[in-house]
């Protein structure tokens, strides 16, 4: 079943230094297009991710520092990026934890404040463990009958996660309906305010943390009664984009955490 799009749709597939949101890099990216009409555009960019990769994240995806030393910084494509997916929403496998937490982490460090919360997300790996429990590969035999040669290669990986959306919409017909804002919906796990997961919207809609010992305590109620917690955290290796979502809610109420 070919989706039915309103706004363009991006699927994109990292491979990285490691799976640390604060600290790791992109060395690949790989993106495909589709547009409203069904044309599709594809591509994939090596990066120089500044920072040696360690052996046991090139033993996943195969891409070693020799590999990417003559290849542009993601500074150096940031901007050209954010341009190409501007006004698209975003798909991907496992993305809305990992590839879009640390794509707005990669964005924020280069200073290119690319607005991600303005776009919906559609996470192929929620649908599918939502009604399989399976892994990329196993997903891409079980809808598409077919063996996904080079897993954990960028493009491999992103080709495959766009034909298991189409074969999910097919398969689940009577669940799913072909419509980017339901799929958004529907495969995002956690209401999160900051990617990472560390802040999310609880029931009431308000932001609470999700970690720690203030695990569902109100932001704005941490930062009033521990004076000392919010530079805590804006020392700490959390991601940065965590710090700035942080950091505009204690602005916004500023009157109540002084």
């Amino acid at each position: 079943m070919e989706l039915k799009l309103t706004n363009p749709i991006v699927f994109f597939d990292l491979e990285t230094t490691g799976i640390n949101i604060a600290k790791d890099k992109i060395v690949e990216i790989s993106v495909l297009k589709v547009m409203p009409n069904g044309k599709e555009e594809q591509k994939t960019i090596r990066v120089n991710p500044e920072m040696h990769i360690p052996e046991q994240a090139s033993a996943i995806h195969g891409i070693y520092d020799d590999d990417v030393k003559d290849c542009p910084t993601f500074k150096e494509i940031a901007k050209d990026l954010a341009r190409y997916i501007e006004g698209c929403d975003l798909g991907g496998y496992n993305s809305n934890r990992f590839d879009i937490p640390l794509l707005a982490e990669e964005f924020l460090r280069v200073d290119v404040d690319f607005d991600m919360r303005k776009r919906k997300f559609v996470d192929v790996q929620t649908i599918f463990h939502k009604m399989e429990q399976r892994t990329l590969s196993a997903a891409y035999r079980f809808y598409c009958n077919k063996n996904l040669e080079d897993a954990h290669t960028a493009a491999a990986d992103t080709t495959a996660t766009y034909e298991v959306l189409k074969a999910q919409l097919d398969r689940y017909n009577d669940t799913l309906e072909n419509d980017i804002a339901f799929l958004s919906k529907f495969s995002t796990q956690n209401n999160t305010a900051d990617f990472a997961g560390f802040i999310i919207y609880n029931e009431e809609g308000v932001e609470v943390f999700n970690f720690g010992k203030n695990k569902g305590v109100p932001v704005v109620k941490v930062l009033k009664e521990q004076p000392g917690y919010f530079a805590w955290m804006l020392n700490g290796e959390f991601p940065l984009y965590t710090k700035k979502i942080l950091t505009e809610i204690r602005l916004r109420t500023a009157g109540l955490v002084k």
